[in-house]
């Protein structure tokens, strides 16, 4: 192997990757993927997190809607930023990391209708500008073949872990920014692909959503990396937010494990409830439920279910027993 990105494996991310690789051990994959709500709500998540860092600005309801095939008001372009996405988000399964013709492939899939020789790497010089100042020039167009080859070259042939290697590859496609538009998405696909083939669970994790949770750290890393000519400051903040999305999931086993509507499966009619009284008749059947079960048998966000819990917190009709994670809800009606 010739060419090896530079970067340095500190004390700090061994630390984290052993992290991660214990709380992937402790999740069960197959549970996951067996629910298809619980996918398809991560996806939509995962699509509505890497186009709004891209200045999307659709909503996650709106996002769900077009996924269900809804007809939904917005700009052209923006719809067709999240056709694309679902499209190349759909397909991920199939493509394999190393492969330049299925990363243009990808590319294709999500910026078909809204970019001009989508599928191929660009023939101009590109950088990126924020506020009128210049915080990166790209490598010249004609090197961009050579430096992706040897990217997935190495890709193919390194025995660095995944989890590190998959951080690499993402801050490098973003030095080299191959595309003349969308290398952000590309690059967010792309990790996820390479997590995905070293465990199956990161298919079904929205990772996206959680970088955009942390999108000024996001480009802090990948300036401090621009400016250190290494990508060890990038893998670090990545392992972060990997370890980050995993513990938002913890639960995740207790999510694919209960019925997909815990309302109407338990026999509570639901419909035509306010969300403050739905929440109070579902805790009433089961005090064990979370926010983000709440929020998948409701049908709302989680921010709207935050904020109906703390009104019925303030009125003192519930009230919170013990941790957010091991906890539960008593009602005080």
């Amino acid at each position: 192997m010739t060419y090896k990105p530079p970067f340095t494996i500190t004390a700090d991310i061994l630390n984290l990757v052993a992290d991660i690789s214990q709380q992937v051990g402790a999740l069960d994959a197959s549970a996951l993927n067996a629910s298809p709500q619980l996918r398809k709500q991560n996806r939509i998540k995962t699509i509505t997190g890497t186009l709004a860092i891209e200045g999307n600005t659709l909503t996650e309801e709106q996002i769900t809607a077009i996924v269900e095939g809804k007809p939904v008001l917005g700009s052209v372009r923006e719809l067709a930023e999240v056709k694309g996405a679902i499209a190349a988000y759909e397909a991920l399964p199939e493509l394999h990391p190393a492969n330049l013709d299925h990363l243009l492939a990808a590319h294709g899939l999500m910026m078909g209708e809204t970019l001009v020789g989508a599928g191929k790497f660009r023939s101009k010089a590109v950088g990126i500008h924020k506020a009128g100042v210049v915080h990166h020039v790209a490598p010249p167009a004609h090197q961009v073949a050579g430096l992706m080859a040897d990217l997935t070259r190495w890709l193919a042939q390194t025995k660095d872990h995944p989890l590190i290697s998959s951080s690499v590859f993402h801050y490098e496609f973003e030095f080299i920014h191959p595309f003349s538009d969308g290398n952000g998405r590309m690059g967010r696909l792309w990790q996820t692909l390479i997590l995905s083939k070293w465990h199956p669970l990161f298919l079904s994790l929205p990772l996206e959503s959680v970088i955009k949770d942390n999108q000024q750290r996001y480009y802090q890393a990948l300036e401090q990396a621009d400016q250190q000519a290494d990508s060890t400051p990038f893998i670090h903040f990545m392992l972060s937010v990997i370890a980050q999305t995993l513990a938002q999931n913890a639960p995740v086993n207790a999510l694919a494990n209960a019925p997909v509507n815990p309302g109407i499966d338990a026999g509570i009619d639901i419909s035509g409830l306010k969300t403050p009284e739905a929440i109070v008749a579902l805790l009433a059947a089961n005090p064990a439920l979370t926010r983000q079960q709440l929020a998948d048998a409701i049908g709302k966000d989680l921010r709207t279910i935050g904020r109906a819990l703390a009104k019925l917190q303030q009125a003192g009709k519930i009230i919170r027993v013990g941790s957010d994670k091991a906890g539960h809800w008593e009602l005080r009606l």
